[in-house]
């Protein structure tokens, strides 16, 4: 186990996790790809790489958000946060649209997330020496 101060781990953290969503949406797009065609492979890809871009979309928009004021910070949080669900949505209607029989695969893309977080908080918890104070 090693000993790094917790906002030098916070900060490694959120930089890993969307390169961990490309990365497994890549690996795992190629058996889908493989078993379901091509364009199902790439759908997964793009749905992995549109949630990881996404994740730095929030990150981003978090701190900056975090750096203003009380009044201003609630504000523009409730719009970044009401764009986001319109913009996701609207993809998400897109690819409907043009290309229903590949949603699936977006979306298992998409979810790659689940599994990503769940791993760095399992990760994050191993490193937590006490539960409490």
């Amino acid at each position: 186990m090693t000993t790094e101060p917790p906002a030098a781990y916070d900060e490694s953290f959120l930089r890993r996790i969307p390169f961990e969503i490309a990365g497994l949406a890549a690996i795992l797009a190629v058996p889908a790809g493989l078993l379901f065609g091509p364009g199902t492979g790439l759908a997964f890809f793009a749905g992995g790489l549109f949630s990881a871009l996404g994740f730095l979309w929030l990150r981003q928009s978090l701190t900056r958000l975090l750096s203003k004021g009380q009044k201003g910070a609630r504000r523009s949080g409730l719009l970044i946060y009401v764009l986001r669900l319109v913009l996701i949505c609207g993809v998400f209607c897109l690819i409907i649209l043009f290309y229903p029989q590949r949603i699936f695969a977006f979306v298992a893309g998409f979810s790659t997330v689940v599994p990503i977080t769940l791993a760095e908080a399992v990760r994050g918890l191993r490193r937590v020496k006490k539960w409490k104070d």
